[in-house]
């Protein structure tokens, strides 16, 4: 068994310290992000391997069963390769974003700024960029949420325009914005950063409560079974009650 010298063994453990420690430090949205990019190039992988294998098995059996592919075949298979490899390569993993719309299903409204949220967070300001963290954590309750309410209850459609519209737009609005004015400060005294990171804690306390809205009906269930099991099973001194 080949044994690595002391100092490659020692590299090598200070760089998964270091990865372990850059990954819990990774907001969560990024982590999300990162997985769901990883998974996009394993299809994309797996797809070119199917794609230039059947091509592979259609010349073999072409050539066995009509008749030789010669120098020509072959170069035609060669650029087929070629196109395989480009198509693939050009294809975006990820859905452009939509126009938001009330037909908008719920999920997509949510993963588009999930993947906004990240896809901007490095060109705001580290307050704004907290505020986003927070806010990208709070997206996979909501969207678990939103898949169990119907698509026109008013909690629902209002998580929808908050999420779909009035969050991009901020962000949007904000980066047209050139640099050099961000710092001016309007009527009521804020820059334009930090009109941002107060909009932004405004939509995240109101996301936080659709979400607790949203989740209301599972809490009081759970309240009303709990307060079932210990007046059925408890008694005052704290005993299990007997048939």
């Amino acid at each position: 068994m080949t044994r690595h010298p002391r100092g490659v063994d020692q590299a090598i453990a200070r760089f998964d310290e270091m990865a372990a420690r850059l990954d819990g430090h990774l907001p969560a949205a990024t982590r999300r992000r990162v997985g769901r990019s990883a998974r996009a190039v394993g299809r994309r992988l797996a797809n070119i391997g199917m794609a230039i294998g059947a091509l592979i098995v259609a010349t073999i059996a072409f050539g066995l069963f009509v008749s030789p592919i010669g120098w020509t075949g072959l170069f035609l298979v060669a650029m087929a390769i070629m196109c395989i490899l480009v198509f693939f390569s050009s294809w975006s993993p990820e859905p452009k974003r939509v126009e938001y719309s009330e037909q908008l299903p719920n999920k997509a409204v949510v993963r588009q700024l999930d993947t906004l949220l990240v896809r901007h967070r490095p060109a705001l300001p580290a307050p704004a960029a907290r505020t986003v963290d927070a806010i990208s954590a709070q997206l996979p309750l909501l969207e678990s949420r939103l898949a169990e309410v119907d698509q026109l209850d008013p909690l629902a459609q209002d998580a929808r325009r908050l999420m779909g519209k009035h969050l991009p737009d901020l962000i949007d609005r904000y980066e047209k914005v050139p640099a050099a004015y961000r710092h001016e400060r309007d009527g009521e005294g804020l820059t334009v950063d930090e009109r941002l990171a107060s909009g932004l804690e405004a939509a995240k306390s109101a996301l936080d409560d659709l979400g607790r809205k949203l989740a209301h009906e599972d809490l009081t269930a759970f309240e009303t079974q709990g307060r079932f099991i210990e007046s059925r099973y408890k008694d005052n001194d704290g005993a299990i009650q007997g048939d």
